[in-house]
């Protein structure tokens, strides 16, 4: 794919107004007030596995409406007291895959919650284990427009809740330090890493990767690629349902989100994205922040000029762990390693 959309110097600077319902605010605290409203526990089944610098719990806890959504928990073996810990947001169409696929971070010495992706796992990867029981009136395959006719019926709906409760849930472990959960995430997990740091007030960090979900309606209008063209294909049919598809859409824009943020960014872009177009990754970048928090101040992007959707692959893992312990080391008041 060639460099398209906006030079770079607009990019920068590329800050648009984007539709936001009078009442979003109210319908994410009324959907999380919600969901944490259900006494379900949280489980941990300790998993035998042949790795032997590691722990891996099989963890399920409760999502949107107390629904059981399945993640795995690695932990260094060799720890003590609390940890650091990072949330781990699935691209569109994976499952949690296999606890040996998930050891980057626990081998740098973090607490790490993987999250299945509810309903999805079939796309690529090594499977998924969590359902999505609900149900949704006409819709493209795929889940941009499973309920699109009503926020309040939208998959994302669910989704995001099951992010944030996953915080909720690692918040609840006695290796976990509750003042460091960082959420992280490519594509859809970007865009769901952005989500809950809108809708989780005091995270410690956020790492967003290539986001989808981002100033949804442009990016709809710029590709054909799925998942955004999951939109176009459904409004092609459903003609009639344009305004209701976008009104739904802009309670889960991660531009919506990103703007409500405070803790710290690291996000990352690619140039040649035929998926996520760089407008909309900025668009959301430029946004982010809460007037006055430490997230308005804070942010980074990296760029990869000449990288499509996968962006910057290892050098961006390479990044967040050289970004998030010198996080670390400025909260500590020392110096990074």
């Amino acid at each position: 794919m060639p460099l398209y959309d906006l030079s770079p110097d607009e990019l920068v600077s590329y800050r648009p107004e984007v539709a936001e319902p009078d009442d979003f605010d109210a319908f994410w605290r009324e959907t999380i007030e919600a969901a944490r409203a259900h006494a379900t526990p949280v489980v941990r089944t300790p998993v035998d596995t042949p790795l032997t610098a590691v722990d891996v719990d099989d963890v399920t806890f409760p999502g949107f409406d107390g629904q059981p959504v399945k993640a795995w928990l690695t932990l260094p073996r060799e720890r003590s007291g609390p940890l650091p810990t990072v949330v781990h947001y699935n691209g569109y169409g994976g499952g949690r895959g296999l606890p040996h696929q998930h050891l980057l971070w626990a081998a740098a010495g973090y607490a790490y919650l993987f999250m299945d992706t509810r309903g999805q796992g079939s796309t690529w990867g090594d499977g998924g284990h969590t359902p999505d029981p609900v149900g949704s009136g006409p819709a493209h395959p795929g889940v941009m427009t499973q309920g699109v006719e009503d926020p309040h019926d939208h998959y994302y709906r669910r989704l995001f809740t099951d992010a944030v409760r996953a915080v909720d849930a690692v918040r609840t472990f006695p290796e976990v330090d509750a003042t460091r959960v960082a959420v992280t995430g490519g594509s859809q997990g970007g865009g769901t890493a952005l989500a809950v740091a809108g809708l989780v007030p005091d995270l410690w960090a956020v790492m967003a990767d290539v986001p989808f979900l981002c100033h949804i309606r442009r990016a709809v209008g710029l590709v054909d690629s799925h998942p955004y063209g999951e939109i176009t294909k459904f409004l092609s049919i459903n003609r009639n349902l344009e305004s209701a598809t976008f009104r739904t859409l802009s309670y889960i824009d991660g531009v919506n989100h990103a703007r409500r943020a405070t803790a710290p960014l690291l996000a990352s872009v690619a140039l040649r994205d035929p998926i996520c177009p760089p407008s909309t990754v900025y668009a959301a970048y430029n946004h982010y922040g809460r007037p006055g928090s430490r997230g308005a101040s804070d942010r980074t992007m990296e760029v990869y000029p000449h990288n499509e959707h996968e962006g910057g692959g290892g050098f961006q893992e390479a990044r967040q762990l050289e970004w998030l312990a010198a996080l670390a080391a400025r909260d500590a008041g020392t110096t990074a390693p």
